[in-house]
């Protein structure tokens, strides 16, 4: 365990720009997303579903950004319109981690399904850094955008819980500062 427990504490997240070729696939993202299926699931939901894009199609979702920044603010000046539109081009692939909430288990509230979900994107994250690539877990805007959701093909009520982005590191990231854990624990006595 001592191995799980360092490949926690050394995690880092690599920003997209420093993210390159080649992308996890193959037997590498096979295992990737074994990793995902690991999440805890109360309930045996699986309520995750993972939309992978790469290659050209990641122009097609800057398209999408767009669009969708344009619906939100019709003002939206080029730069912001060009940010949107280049967005998806900064790691070679990206993962949409989706959780589709079925709000008629009385016992597993959405939370707990969203909660999941994010579980396993992180996993994703876990298992990449450990074949070496690299990762962050990204929202923004465009996570909670309808319009973005429905160019997906998904639900309205379906959630964006992170835009994984994934590639090759194309330098070392250092490791973050971390705060000392004491400080973000008590104990409650009754």
């Amino acid at each position: 365990m001592a191995d799980t427990t360092q490949a926690l504490i050394s995690r880092v997240s690599v920003p997209p720009r420093l993210l390159g070729d080649p992308a996890p696939s193959g037997a590498d993202l096979d295992d990737i997303m074994a990793a995902a299926m690991s999440a805890p699931d109360h309930g045996a939901l699986t309520p995750w579903r993972f939309i992978t894009i790469q290659g050209d199609a990641r122009a097609k979702l800057g398209d999408v950004f767009v669009d969708a920044l344009k619906k939100r603010d019709p003002d939206a000046d080029e730069a912001a319109i060009e940010k949107e539109r280049n967005r998806p081009m900064r790691s070679p692939m990206i993962v949409v981690a989706v959780a589709k909430i079925d709000d008629t288990v009385a016992n597993v509230p959405p939370v707990e399904q969203s909660v999941a979900t994010g579980i396993a994107a992180y996993n994703m994250i876990l298992a990449a850094q450990d074949k070496g690539y690299g990762g962050i877990l990204l929202t923004g805007k465009n996570a909670q955008d309808l319009n973005v959701k429905a160019a997906l093909g998904l639900e309205p009520t379906d959630e964006i819980v992170s835009f994984v982005y994934l590639g090759t590191p194309i330098k070392q990231v250092s490791d973050k500062r971390r705060p000392n854990a004491s400080e973000f624990m008590s104990e409650w006595t009754g």
